[in-house]
């Protein structure tokens, strides 16, 4: 199948590398080219515009940084919207706002396009692997057209129900994945100031009730000294001010959340280009 994919970053990397595995031919579009080097070294076009990317593509995801990113390639001159061809399908796969979501449908259906929202969980690892969870917002009938390509990329798929509701549903993921990092910290600061072997906690942890997706994956980072992103820190901050922002349109209050963003942006300061596992570095060097 022709896919088009703009946004090739840590995670669009992974994507890509895994939808050429599967035999498909895929267009990409990169705001820096030379980020794209990658996935054109496996077999992927270069196309110089998001409009392009369309024009030549059944099916056409997007997996950029902000919604401010998300609505400038769909919507400006040469973004996709352009370019799209009459009953083609558009996926954004960034974690961005329900509102933009349902907005990005809404055009789409007036420009005869069928348009889901997909963000995605796993973080670099399960991009590479083809893995990730994928939670889409959209029609059922355009879900199951899509699913087939899900699955080269996919493990865990669901469909959340309407346009946005895949963006709710990562919102709900993301407070969790915020809370398990921040105490995946606080349990590895305790430990290594009662001078407790690391690795033997990191043990006792995943095996038993304080087990969870942080410990076994980042945990093992921060002992190594490895900081590099696989999710940064600058886009979970940007997620958990979504979902916070969410929660108050329909009156939620949401303290842990809360406190997860103000943990984050005091340490976006001087860390937001690190993984979310740098969180420790609020209490302590691991390095």
């Amino acid at each position: 199948m022709n896919i088009g994919f703009i946004g090739t970053g840590v995670m669009g990397t992974g994507i890509v590398n895994n939808l050429l595995h599967a035999g498909h031919q895929v267009t990409v579009y990169n705001r820096t080219q030379s980020k794209a080097a990658n996935v054109i070294s496996h077999g992927a076009v270069w196309a110089d515009t998001p409009a392009n990317v369309a024009r030549v593509s059944e099916i056409t995801f997007t997996m950029v940084g902000y919604p401010k990113d998300v609505e400038d390639v769909w919507m400006r001159e040469d973004g996709i919207f352009a370019g799209a061809k009459t009953g083609a399908i558009l996926v954004d796969m960034t974690t961005s706002t329900p509102k933009l979501a349902e907005k990005l449908a809404k055009k789409g259906e007036e420009l005869g396009v069928q348009v889901i929202d997909a963000p995605v969980s796993g973080g670099d690892t399960g991009a590479k692997n083809g893995t990730l969870s994928i939670m889409v917002g959209g029609s059922s009938t355009t879900f199951d057209q899509v699913l087939p390509i899900f699955k080269d990329i996919g493990q865990q798929i669901v469909l959340a129900g309407s346009a946005g509701k895949g963006q709710h549903m990562k919102m709900s993921n993301n407070i969790g994945v915020a809370a398990t990092v921040i105490t995946m910290a606080e349990s590895m600061v305790y430990a290594k100031a009662a001078g407790l072997n690391m690795t033997d906690a990191y043990n006792v942890w995943r095996s038993g009730a304080a087990g969870s997706w942080s410990v076994t994956n980042y945990m093992p980072r921060v002992m190594s000294g490895d900081f590099s992103a696989g999710f940064y820190v600058k886009h979970l901050l940007k997620d958990l001010r979504i979902a916070l922002d969410s929660a108050a349109d329909m009156q939620l209050d949401l303290p842990s959340a809360q406190l997860a963003e103000q943990l984050f942006a005091k340490l976006s300061q001087t860390h937001g280009d690190e993984g979310v596992q740098a969180i420790v570095k609020l209490w302590s060097e691991f390095q």
